[in-house]
């Protein structure tokens, strides 16, 4: 249990799915899809007040993760996903080192560069036209040499497993630091996307907390 831990009591949870690995796979698929229609609507339906408050709650919470030197993995925001900007600004005037992830064509094991100064031209970008994600040169570090990675979820349990945007990119980031030095992995996210329990792979990796405008959960 982690110092940082907050009373996380008022988090409705909105779906129960459980374990039972004899079930087979295209049942948890469908699972999987309904839950992310599920929780993507939950999200879209936060009203512009209510979603604005809570991301500057979440952006102060996670600004206690913040030193000098240590190196971040934070993310560039997809469709409704949380923004970060209060803490990316807090964490920079700080001195922490911020790092992007960065997806080389045909591998789904990401790297990482570091977060652009103002004016950074992107290199190129990856995935549809709403939904890019710029992707910015520099030297590439693996998930193992950064200290902390904020990673986004469509979903999360109460166990400390993620529901992602189904791309596997951060299963086999994530999935490869089983024999390493490993990053803390903070999942972040609003309150209305924690549900009891999701339908888990036997490669899922679950993460060490989960931050909402609710609190902060460690697992």
């Amino acid at each position: 249990m982690c110092a940082s831990c907050l009373n996380v009591n008022k988090i409705v949870i909105i779906a129960t799915f459980y374990r039972n690995p004899e079930r087979p796979s295209e049942m948890r698929n469908e699972e999987k899809r309904a839950l992310r229609r599920e929780l993507r609507g939950r999200r879209s339906q936060m009203g512009r007040d209510v979603r604005a408050a809570a991301t500057v709650k979440i952006n102060h919470l996670l600004k206690r993760y913040i030193k000098k030197g240590r190196k971040i993995g934070v993310y560039w925001p997809m469709g409704k996903e949380l923004r970060l900007d209060g803490f990316v600004r807090a964490a920079q005037k700080r001195g922490a080192e911020l790092y992007l992830p960065y997806i080389e064509p045909r591998s789904r094991r990401m790297w990482f560069t570091p977060y652009p100064a103002d004016g950074v031209k992107q290199e190129r970008k990856r995935g549809r036209a709403k939904l890019h994600v710029p992707q910015f040169a520099g030297r590439k570090k693996r998930v193992h040499d950064l200290n902390l990675l904020l990673v986004p979820v469509v979903g999360m349990d109460r166990l400390g497993y993620r529901l992602g945007q189904a791309g596997g990119y951060y299963d086999a980031t994530l999935s490869a630091m089983k024999y390493r030095l490993q990053a803390k992995t903070v999942g972040v996210g609003f309150a209305c996307q924690l549900v009891d329990r999701l339908p888990v792979e036997a490669h899922d990796r679950s993460l060490d907390g989960f931050v909402s405008e609710a609190g902060i959960l460690c697992f």
